[in-house]
């Protein structure tokens, strides 16, 4: 394990116990799935999938920024617009779109809406070349645990890690740099329709963090920049962390319950955002994200 996964491991493990803080649990054993769900899949791994995360990691922040009763799905991607993405470049961004997409709609139990955006990442799986990671059966456990969020969010991730599997048994890296980056946007893209800035606000802090995990993901994209489709999408993403740059630090307040700062990210140190510099970063986000999903 390189210091790039450390990095990345120590950096998005503080993000999602922050995140996680005073929620609840959810214990693998109380999901019931009448077709026989597994335990959630870990991902696959390898060093790869240390180094990037996927929509199902960012599934306790966006249900911390909504709340649990959110059912809007007015800013994801439209299933409708899947006809319009015609090119390998598009074709793989959306699909980690939709993929994400589809986990926001099980975790919140919005059911009809995920069984729309299944059939959406079945049809551009088979154009990436992901077609035997997801089954036709899966539509089914889905069909039949509709009204269990738990068990939705394993078939999901399920789908997802199956598919990360299979573009790295075949050799498909740039298409699953492609896939990484849509995935992880769109979470990000998904969190900032839903949270209001608040200074102090811990949800902003969270969103602040992101900052290491997209350093990160530009070097994963950098492993593959000889595509000229990654390439483009690292220059996007680089201009993305140009806007994060801009958060300033300062020294961190003892965790409630601790008497130092020994658990903050930076080694003292946490990430401060101003509201003008947070608009900037979500005035970016929509920008590069819209250029990807509004084609027409």
């Amino acid at each position: 394990m390189n210091k790039l996964t450390l990095l990345f491991l120590s950096a998005f493990t503080a993000f999602s116990l922050s995140s996680c803080g005073g929620g609840e649990k959810t214990d693998d054993n109380d999901s019931v799935d009448s077709t026989g769900v597994e335990e959630p899949k870990t991902g696959p791994v390898s060093e790869t999938f240390f180094q990037v995360p996927s929509p199902g990691e960012m599934l306790t922040f966006i249900k911390m920024v909504g709340g649990k009763t959110n059912k809007d799905v007015s800013f994801l991607n439209p299933p409708s617009n899947e006809k319009n993405y015609t090119d390998a470049k598009l074709k793989a961004l959306n699909f980690g779109i939709y993929s994400c997409d589809l986990s926001y709609c099980s975790i919140f139990e919005i059911g009809s809406e995920s069984l729309k955006y299944f059939k959406t990442v079945k049809v551009m799986g088979d154009q990436i070349g992901v077609s035997t990671a997801i089954k036709p059966e899966v539509l089914k456990r889905l069909e039949s645990n509709i009204g269990s969020p738990d068990s939705l969010a394993v078939i999901t991730d399920d789908v997802y890690f199956s598919s990360f599997e299979a573009l790295e048994d075949s050799r498909q890296g740039p298409t699953l740099a492609l896939v990484v980056a849509g995935g992880w946007l769109e979470s990000i893209y998904i969190a900032v329709n839903l949270a209001k800035y608040k200074a102090d606000s811990p949800v902003i802090e969270r969103l602040a963090d992101q900052k290491y995990t997209l350093e990160n993901l530009i070097e994963f994209l950098k492993k593959h920049e000889a595509d000229p489709n990654v390439m483009s999408v690292k220059g996007d993403f680089e201009g993305l962390l140009a806007e994060f740059n801009k958060i300033g630090e300062q020294d961190a307040k003892p965790l409630k319950g601790h008497s130092d700062n020994a658990a903050t990210l930076g080694g003292g140190k946490q990430l401060v955002i101003s509201e003008a510099v947070y608009n900037d970063i979500i005035g970016k986000i929509k920008s590069i994200r819209n250029s990807y999903t509004l084609t027409k």
